[in-house]
């Protein structure tokens, strides 16, 4: 793990992220696959919908745990 802080993925956003948005898009991505945004308290709902509309969120876990997974 890196000494660097995560930042959100939001545009402009420099705030602490606290969440992971994993996300793939199926029409080029295999099913497995995972990509990750990263989003602060503040843009996890922004984030998250931008991705669920177009079919892309898979989940949205807490940074700390998704980094105990990996």
């Amino acid at each position: 793990m890196s000494d660097e802080t995560p930042i959100c993925s939001a545009k402009g956003c420099r705030a602490e992220a606290v969440w992971v948005l994993a996300w793939n898009n199926p029409k080029i991505h295999t099913p497995e696959r995972r990509k990750t945004w990263l989003a602060c308290e503040e843009h996890r709902e922004h984030l998250s919908q931008f991705l669920g509309v177009r079919g892309f969120l898979k989940d949205v876990v807490l940074f700390k745990e998704w980094e105990e997974t990996r």
